[in-house]
This record gives structure tokens, sequence and C-alpha cells, in this order.
């Protein structure tokens, strides 16, 4: 069996254990003082190292809830065992389970399922992307103002977050822009053209990794915000679309870097008595 078919099987199976704690509208906890997490997350990041483990005893595993181990293999697993767990905690029907495998510093495998939908995400390095067995490509939109996007932010500090301006600028110079909650779903949405685009600041490993290998596989582009290549490890900002748009976005980015606002935000004036 291939690493990816093997991923798929564990990923179908923690998104019906996913499903099931979904169904009991499980409480939450706080870890820390601003992110959430759930029993769910737990038990379905033991369930998924588990399975790991017993496939690629040599492999390193790195995992959000930190269940994951370290090895010398040049072969490195990036599980997210509840991408949107916010979500989830709110029996908000938008979450997913998400593993990517790398070689060295390059994603070669990657699967993202969605229990709610049943929809199962996958792709290999130059195999090209799947949703459900039936091949997915990139949307053709051309112009920014046609496209629709998707970004996301922060569960901390997000009133210190820069981003706001990157939303507001393109959110009016797009169709708009939507956020999900999950960014492993936003690029698996990129990946099959449901959107153009996808961008966001400081996202880890596991909120990437498959996601970026499906949007390369299905014909999209991926770097970080100023243009450069993208490393899932150490890059602290991402774009990935379907490649007709990567210059425009690129550039309206490189205007809000810079300060210059093409639509200033409304200025919001005190009620009258």
């Amino acid at each position: 069996m291939s690493y990816l078919e093997t991923a798929v099987d564990i990923a179908r199976e923690a998104g019906a254990l996913l499903a099931r704690y979904f169904e009991r509208h499980v409480p939450y906890e706080m870890k820390g003082e601003f992110d959430l997490v759930t029993e769910a997350d737990r038990a379905s990041e033991g369930l998924i190292v588990e399975r790991l483990r017993s496939h690629f005893p040599s492999h390193t595993v790195v995992a959000e809830e930190g269940g994951g181990h370290e090895s010398p293999s040049e072969y490195r697993w990036f599980v997210d065992p509840l991408d949107g767990t916010t979500n989830f905690a709110h029996s908000f029907p938008m979450f997913n389970v998400t593993l990517g495998l790398a070689r060295g510093t390059e994603v070669i495998a990657g699967v993202i399922y969605d229990p709610v939908r049943q929809e199962m995400f996958t792709a290999e390095r130059g195999a090209g992307a799947y949703l459900n067995h039936r091949r997915i490509h990139v949307s053709t939109v051309a112009r920014l103002a046609d496209s629709l996007a998707s970004t996301g932010f922060p569960s901390r500090k997000r009133h210190h977050n820069v981003n706001i301006h990157f939303y507001y600028q393109l959110a009016m110079a797009s169709h708009g822009v939507r956020r999900t909650g999950s960014a492993a779903i936003d690029l698996a949405y990129v990946a099959c053209g449901r959107l153009d685009f996808f961008w966001e600041f400081g996202l880890k490993p596991w909120d990437m990794a498959a996601g970026t290998l499906l949007v390369e596989e299905a014909g999209g582009r991926v770097s970080d915000m100023c243009g450069q290549d993208h490393d899932v490890t150490r890059s602290e900002h991402l774009l990935a679309d379907n490649g007709a748009l990567h210059g425009e976005v690129l550039a309206m980015f490189g205007e809000i870097f810079r300060g210059r606002f093409p639509v200033m935000m409304p200025v919001i004036e005190a009620a009258k008595g």
C-alpha cells in the first residue's frame, strides 16, 4: 500500500471518529488564553499517530496537539487531527482531518478529508490532485475583479493582526473574501476551483502541507505573499491561487505592504443623540 493510500485510510477513520464526536456536541477547553481544544482533537490525533507509527515506524510525525514523535528519517508527516476546532466546538459544520508527508523539504503526498460532506481531497507529487477519485483543477478566472478569495485570522490577538488591511482591500477589489475557519479546506477549495485564491499569515506546517501540494498538483501556484518560494516549515505567510491571478494579487499585496491602500476604510462617526 502506498503512502497516499495509507493516509487516505487513516484520514477516513479519523474523520468518522470526529463525526461521532460532532454529533455529541462535546465541550471545549481553552489551550492557553485564546485557542480552543476538545477531546475530539486528542482522540483523533491519538488514532492518527498510532496508525502512522504502525505503518511507518521510522517516520517523524509532527502533530498539532503534540502527540507526534521525532526520528532521524527524511520522511516527516504533518498532521492536523481536527482543522477547524473553533467551528467544531460551536457545531459549525466546517472542519477536516489533514495529513501531509514531506521527504526532506518537499511535500510529496497529502490528504484533506471533510467528514461532513464526505469529500476526500488527495494529491501525490507529479500525479495530480483528486476529489473522491475525480481529477480536479484550479479555476480559470484571470482577473482579480472577477475572483472569489478566502483568508483567515489567528485566534489570539486578532485585533493586532495586519491581515485586516489585506482583507478589506481584497474584499473591495474582488467578488468577495470568505473566511471558513479552516486553512486546509480553503486550500482544497482553491485546488478544485471553488475559490480562486487564498492567503494567510502565521500558518503552521500541519495547516498547509497537504493543501499546498493539492493546489500545485491541480495546476495552481504557491508562494509567500511577496512572491518568494514557499516553505511549509519556514515561510511567515502564504499565497495559493490558480496561477492566472498570481501577478495581480502579488501586486496588490505589495501596495498594501507599503501602506498604500487603494480604498480607504470608512470612518465610523459617533451616533448622534
